[in-house]
């Protein structure tokens, strides 16, 4: 299925914007030409006729410059010129005979394009005149004491142009508006100054000597033409070299995570689906290892031009992400629409001959994937790539040349794995026995409680796993609190507050520096988030934060209340209930929150102790 890139999702809006420039262009070139009053029966046509032919030559003449679409040609000097001898009715009208005549020769091009450009022009130069009469200009001859009127008019016009770019992105791709800006004020200002010099040269060469001085500013800026060619060519060529990884030919790690960056942010705003793929080759080391580094190129090559070819016709972005590992980038794709994309790239790599990989355990080229998607409550890059990982990790483990969607079932065997897991996680809590003991006992029932509840939740083993070690470390963050804090008997001040809600941010930290439990980071960031968007330390709200973070947050509520706090008073269970029905729809997610309220009613009224064993709560 093939979707469309971003930038063809705004294809009413840039239309509705191209609508807005040619409305204005048109009104303002109506109101400027009832003005003209060139007199031809004098004869004096030869300059503004020159005039015209040079800025055909002119056009055709044009070269790329930053930003990526945005080309220049050195016919906007002449059009200053003309305005600066001639007037702005006069400007206007070589620049209509001049677009009549391009629209005509460049028949390909649409006419709505033709239209769009004359209406910009229009809006640049008379917004130009409107500045150098407004400012004292005369026309005829430069003289310094007007320098002031050429000056801001040539500022005005490059500042229309920019202004005209800026909106345009901005209505169509706000996302660049940014880049866009940027490159026109920094890579091309060099152009735009030359143009801008040139006019008032042009100006001075046709007074002084009239044709003869126009063509020698036509050799002079054909000349121009060909080095600004040139120079953005090679200007391209270190971009392209920037971006691209030179062994597979496909965008290297960098580009893709700025680009990742910029697509999370467009599905974020306008609420559409993205996928993340994540590709490693299978058994490569064993290829690598049996027929050299050069080989192992060759197929690295190979895999990426089949790639590169895939996501070109798909119109979505394949990387290589580092080693033998690739990732394609999904606007438009919702995960099950990805997998099915992957399997049949999967197929066909599977069908690709290459010398020497029948040693390979499948006697085929082939790769396992793991595919993620985004959603509201993926808040960060690194979240969507953990995940795409973990998906992969598990297509691996399933017998590799498989594709696999991050949260999908997978074998029981990782129950084995999440009690090693627990154990290691222990080993850490037992630091809490000689700081803060009530914190270790916590963690211990909060841990219990994610048990039972990941059962009622029906959760997969992956999701079972990341819940309930989520659970057990999620005040991990406290060991980096005062011991004096830890266990004030009174009221904390307000700095003392504000230590103990950074425990979130520094749990975090310790998670993502292991491996292994980087992917726990959210349990312990987000679970003093509420419902609301009242919480900290990001403030998300409802579906924002992660569905298990928000059972956390309940379930983590619940036994702090029924718990003995040196800060606050140890509530009944009955009276913990209630206080989670109270604040139902505020602090908690209501549906989780009846769930849990009816797993505590249905056990008769008990809490778990530190050994994971049921005791009765006196009221």
């Amino acid at each position: 299925m093939v979707k469309k890139y971003p930038i063809m999702r705004s294809w009413f809006t840039a239309n509705m914007n191209a609508l807005l420039f040619c409305v204005l262009g048109t009104f303002l070139f109506g109101l400027q030409i009832s003005r003209l009053s060139w007199d031809f029966a004098s004869g004096q046509w030869a300059v503004p006729a020159s005039m015209f032919a040079a800025s055909l030559v002119l056009y055709f003449y044009t070269f790329q410059i930053p930003p990526e679409g945005n080309k220049q040609s050195m016919d906007s000097a002449v059009y200053l010129a003309c305005l600066f001898i001639y007037g702005t009715p006069a400007a206007l009208a070589l620049l209509f005979l001049s677009s009549l005549l391009f629209a005509l020769v460049e028949r390909k091009v649409s006419g709505w394009k033709h239209f769009t450009n004359f209406s910009i022009y229009a809006i640049m130069i008379s917004a130009a005149g409107a500045v150098f009469g407004g400012l004292g200009g005369r026309l005829g001859q430069l003289e310094n004491r007007y320098l002031l009127s050429y000056v801001g008019a040539l500022i005005i016009y490059f500042a229309v142009n920019v202004l005209c770019i800026g909106i345009y992105y901005y209505l169509t791709d706000r996302s660049r508006i940014g880049a866009t800006v940027r490159g026109l004020l920094q890579e091309s200002a060099l152009v735009y100054t030359c143009i801008l010099i040139l006019s008032l040269v042009l100006t001075i060469l046709i007074e002084n000597n009239g044709v003869t001085g126009l063509i020698l500013f036509l050799g002079i800026s054909i000349f121009l033409s060909h080095l600004f060619k040139k120079l953005f060519d090679m200007y391209l060529q270190l971009q392209e070299r920037a971006i691209r990884d030179q062994r597979t030919g496909l965008f290297n790690h960098s580009y893709f995570e700025s680009l990742l960056e910029d697509e999370i942010r467009q599905a974020r705003t306008e609420g559409s689906p993205l996928s993340l793929v994540m590709i490693d080759i299978d058994d490569f080391k064993r290829y690598n290892d049996h027929f050299g580094h050069l080989e192992g190129d060759k197929l690295l090559g190979l895999l990426g031009s089949i790639l590169k070819e895939e996501a070109e016709q798909a119109n979505i972005t394949a990387s290589r992400y580092g080693g033998e590992e690739f990732t394609l980038l999904m606007p438009g794709f919702t995960e099950q629409e990805a997998l099915v994309f992957v399997d049949r790239l999967r197929k066909k790599v599977n069908d690709t001959p290459f010398a020497g990989v029948e040693i390979l355990p499948h006697a085929c080229l082939s790769f396992s994937a793991g595919i993620s998607g985004y959603h509201i409550d993926i808040h960060d890059k690194s979240m969507l790539v953990l995940q795409a990982d973990q998906a992969l990790y598990d297509a691996k483990k399933q017998g590799k040349n498989v594709a696999y969607i991050y949260g999908s079932s997978v074998p029981l065997e990782q129950e084995i794995e999440i009690a090693q897991d627990v154990r290691d996680i222990e080993q850490l809590l037992n630091l809490f026995l000689y700081k803060d003991i009530n914190t270790f006992k916590h963690s211990k029932r909060v841990f219990r409680y994610a048990m039972d509840m990941s059962l009622l939740l029906k959760l997969d083993p992956s999701a079972r796993r990341q819940f309930v070690l989520g659970a057990l470390i999620h005040d991990i963050g406290k060991l980096e609190i005062p011991w004096e804090i830890l266990n004030k008997k009174g009221k904390l001040t307000p700095e003392e507050w504000a230590a103990v809600r950074k425990h979130v941010n520094w749990g975090k930290e310790m998670a993502i520096t292991s491996d292994k439990f980087k992917d726990l980071a959210p349990y312990i960031e987000l679970h003093h988030e509420r419902f609301d968007g009242t919480g900290y330390p990001h403030g998300y709200k409802g579906a924002e934060i992660p569905l298990l973070c928000r059972m956390l947050t309940i379930i983590d509520s619940f036994d702090a209340m029924t718990s003995e706090r040196p800060y606050q008073p140890t509530k009944s269970v009955q009276e913990a209930v209630e206080e989670l029905r109270r604040c139902s729809g505020t602090q908690f997610d209501p549906e989780l929150a009846g769930l849990f309220i009816g797993y505590i009613e249905e056990k008769g009224v008990g809490v778990w102790d530190t050994n994971g064993e049921e005791h009765p709560t006196l009221g």
